[in-house]
């Protein structure tokens, strides 16, 4: 099997994490790797903004630009990559970069409905360096809400279990779905 990108995103609180976790444990590939979007914010030690606030578009590009190119070296490596993280179609551009080289990228948007989501953020713990809040969660979920042609991108967890979720998912990786750039159409 060849291997891809699967870029795993939502709001916070959809289960991203987890879902990447179970895919890349349980992918097909001999070799996975899992990058969590969070870490790359963590490594700002001075000039962090909390990346959902307006004025932090330049650091949120950067971030993205950094996790881009970790991917794309850990596919040229022979891995199959899942990233997890907030990544709507405004950062798509080098991902579409990537597809564009050949590259298998696959994009999934978890996307409960709001109460459930702003539920899920609020019952997980809380990192005193990266604090949510109602309002945030609500924030990103509208953010998500509408995405255009990228609609068919994304999977409503509500009724499900983070199991079935990532079963669902798996499945329609199996069956080439989710691919992103026009050479994959």
């Amino acid at each position: 099997m060849t291997a891809k990108i699967v870029i795993i995103s939502g709001a916070c609180g959809t289960g991203k994490s987890t879902i990447s976790k179970l895919l890349a444990e349980n992918s097909s590939c001999e070799m996975t790797v899992c990058i969590h979007t969070d870490d790359f914010y963590d490594y700002i030690k001075n000039g962090y903004i909390d990346p959902w606030k307006d004025d932090a578009g330049n650091q949120n590009e950067v971030v993205i630009n950094a996790v881009t190119a970790s991917a794309k070296q850990f596919l040229a490596g022979g891995y199959e990559v899942y990233v997890d993280g907030v990544i709507g179609p405004w950062f798509l551009k080098q991902w579409l970069k990537l597809a564009d080289e050949d590259c298998d990228v696959r994009y999934v948007v978890l996307r409960p409905d709001e109460e459930n989501t702003v539920f899920r953020a609020a019952s997980r713990e809380q990192k005193e360096e990266f604090p949510l809040d109602d309002e945030a969660v609500r924030k990103m979920w509208r953010m998500f809400s509408e995405l255009g042609e990228y609609e068919e991108n994304v999977v409503d967890t509500t009724n499900q279990t983070i199991s079935e979720s990532a079963e669902y998912i798996r499945k329609l990786l199996e069956d080439r779905g989710f691919r992103i750039g026009e050479k994959h159409i």
